[in-house]
């Protein structure tokens, strides 16, 4: 059974260490890899927003760095410590990095990416057409 308490508590005190001097809207993000690691993140602003970097990358790169391997339960926090939902390019992420099977603690409560992001689009749908040799016209 996943302690969701302990894990937002986690997003809680990550988003504490965000770098949000632009909107003030700082965001932390926790997960439990398939090998019981606790990854963390935080949101990192920048002046030229569009390369502003959302908790969630943050959290997919220490994933990478310390081991890699598959999210099991995820969970975002605002800076009050509110559940809140990824943006959608997060969303992919989270797909990429844990498939339709990762739990994630919602505002509406728990569900799976399956039911977060229906029909995503991911490495399958790369993977067949590289099989399939359709690139050409």
């Amino acid at each position: 059974m996943v302690d969701w308490d302990s894990l937002k508590q986690a997003a809680t005190d990550i988003a504490a260490r965000a770098y949000a001097p632009y909107s003030g809207y700082r965001v932390g993000a926790a997960a439990l890899a398939d090998d019981g690691r606790l990854v963390v993140g935080c949101n990192v602003e920048n002046a030229a927003y569009g390369v502003t970097l959302c908790a969630e990358c943050g959290l997919v790169s220490q994933l990478h760095a310390s081991g890699g391997g598959r999210l099991t339960h995820f969970v975002c926090v605002n800076g009050l410590g509110e559940v809140i939902m990824a943006c959608g390019r997060c969303r992919q992420l989270l797909w990429e990095n844990g498939g339709p099977s990762l739990e994630v603690l919602t505002p509406r409560g728990v569900l799976t990416m399956d039911d977060v992001l229906p029909q995503a689009f991911g490495p399958d749908d790369l993977e067949h057409v590289a099989e399939a040799g359709t690139n050409a016209p």
